[in-house]
């Protein structure tokens, strides 16, 4: 009983202490914390939800819970609990935050549409490249592109969806959710746009018209689109190219056939590595080929790896010299660096809902986290010279920290206490210089990247086999027919 009555007394006194806590000295001490707040009080506030969710919303509808409610309870779990919504529901039931069930929660998020999710990325990280230091660069394009914007393409799908429904309860194997198509600035690392399909084993190539669309609109001077093999085709390379000023460099199916032009003979000469490089001009496709069109072909010999080979329409060698064009290339294989923090550091390997639609909201919200984190990342990279932000500064270990710090802040400051503090809105240029006060200063060594010195491993042939391959859309589909 006296244990009982102690231990009683050592609560009161820990919420007392709690309660009589200053938020302002607590955030004084987690300046990483602090700046996300900011963050997340500027782009995802809730004027700005209510308008993202009112514009793009289609058939969806909110009674009880709110989509701002909504969208910080998927907050909490990817940022707090690793994924978990279970974690976050509970524990925001427990404060009073959550009116509604566990299955209200999911079932909203089940029932999320595609044109939301894409809204909810776009709408906050055009707010996030106006809040990007113009002072810091994670790529710099050679002077040859100084009038064009790069655009690198991609295509994601989030993988191992779960088997919650009943029309995937029993499916064999892995399925997969929805299929995305994205859209990077590689100049800032920063996620643009995407498109998507609820059907995850589907051909991204077909995305392409939607996501020209919408990048064309966000991107108003003449872009250079930079994409993978699936996009070297001629049918694709009209689409990059139907916009006046707009040219592209993608690598070459190997499928469509290269006739070289007799009357321009093909060069030799090194790319900055010293490798072989071969300069050709001809006609890509056949000469029944409708689409048929006058292309420059690029080939990097890389000994022991297969050549990278690649078709551009900026024929101009002398303005647009092999060596610069293939390293502008080769910065393409950073979009899927960019995939693998969404998937591992950013919790989308643990996919909170089952349907197709949940996986695309939560793959755009782990963009929406990224795209954050990279602006974070580039004021800590902008208050060093003596850093350089893609080379030595690590996203995953300044996540990490971030982490750590809105937990504790979350154990000892309510929510309602934050919500007061971060009020007050701030204007873009007054946020910037705020940012820049308050990360300019901070660095610890353990924020360097790792770096690996062992040489890389050639990429293992992967035998082919037969086994379930399958999307919860199509099962939904199937299952619907029966």
């Amino acid at each position: 009983m006296a244990s009982s009555t102690a231990h009683g007394e050592i609560l009161e006194l820990s919420e007392a202490a709690v309660g009589s806590i200053d938020p302002l000295v607590v955030l004084a001490r987690l300046p990483l914390a602090d700046a996300v707040l900011k963050l997340f009080s500027h782009v995802l506030c809730p004027a700005n939800l209510d308008s993202i969710f009112e514009a793009h919303r289609g058939r969806s509808f909110e009674q009880t819970l709110s989509f701002p409610a909504f969208v910080q309870l998927i907050a909490d779990a990817l940022i707090e609990h690793k994924g978990s919504g279970r974690q976050s529901f509970k524990r925001a039931r427990e404060e009073g935050l959550v009116p509604t069930s566990d299955q209200a929660v999911y079932g909203k998020l089940r029932r999320i549409p595609v044109s939301l999710s894409l809204g909810f990325l776009e709408v906050p990280s055009s707010h996030l490249r106006q809040l990007y230091p113009t002072r810091v660069q994670a790529w710099t394009p050679p002077p040859c592109l100084a009038r064009m914007t790069p655009v690198v393409l991609d295509g994601k799908t989030a993988k191992n969806a779960a088997k919650r429904l009943n029309a995937t309860r029993n499916a064999l194997g892995k399925i997969s959710g929805g299929k995305m198509l994205v859209a990077t600035l590689p100049e800032s690392a920063l996620i643009l746009t995407m498109v998507a399909d609820l059907d995850g084993e589907s051909n991204e190539a077909k995305l392409v018209p939607d996501l020209l669309l919408r990048v064309n609109k966000l991107v108003k001077s003449m872009r250079l689109w930079i994409a993978d093999r699936q996009f070297g085709d001629p049918v694709q390379i009209g689409r990059f190219l139907e916009q006046e000023g707009d040219h592209v460099l993608v690598r070459w199916d190997g499928k469509t056939t290269f006739h070289a032009d007799p009357s321009r003979p093909a060069k030799t000469t090194c790319d900055h590595n010293g490798r072989t490089v071969i300069d050709e001009w001809g006609w890509l496709g056949a000469e029944s080929n409708k689409r048929r069109r006058y292309m420059r072909r690029i080939t990097l010999i890389r000994p022991g790896e297969e050549s990278v080979i690649l078709m551009t329409d900026l024929v101009d060698e002398a303005a647009y010299p092999a060596a610069d064009l293939l390293q502008v290339y080769l910065e393409r294989w950073q979009i899927e660096r960019v995939f693998q923090q969404i998937t591992e550091v950013f919790n989308l390997q643990r996919l909170i809902g089952s349907t197709a639609e949940a996986t695309i909201f939560q793959a755009a919200f782990c963009m929406v986290l990224y795209n954050m984190i990279q602006v974070v990342k580039a004021y800590i990279a902008d208050g060093r010279a003596d850093v350089k932000l893609t080379e030595e500064v690590s996203g995953e270990q300044i996540f990490y920290d971030v982490q750590r710090q809105l937990i504790a802040l979350s154990e000892v400051v309510k929510p309602d206490e934050l919500a007061a503090i971060e009020a007050p809105s701030l204007s873009v240029v007054e946020l910037r210089e705020w940012l820049s006060k308050r990360l300019g200063g901070l660095w610890h060594d353990r924020w360097k990247k790792a770096v690996n010195k062992k040489p890389r491993k050639p990429k293992a042939k992967k035998e082919s086999c037969f086994g379930a391959h399958n999307s919860v859309h199509r099962l939904r589909n199937l299952a619907r027919t029966e």
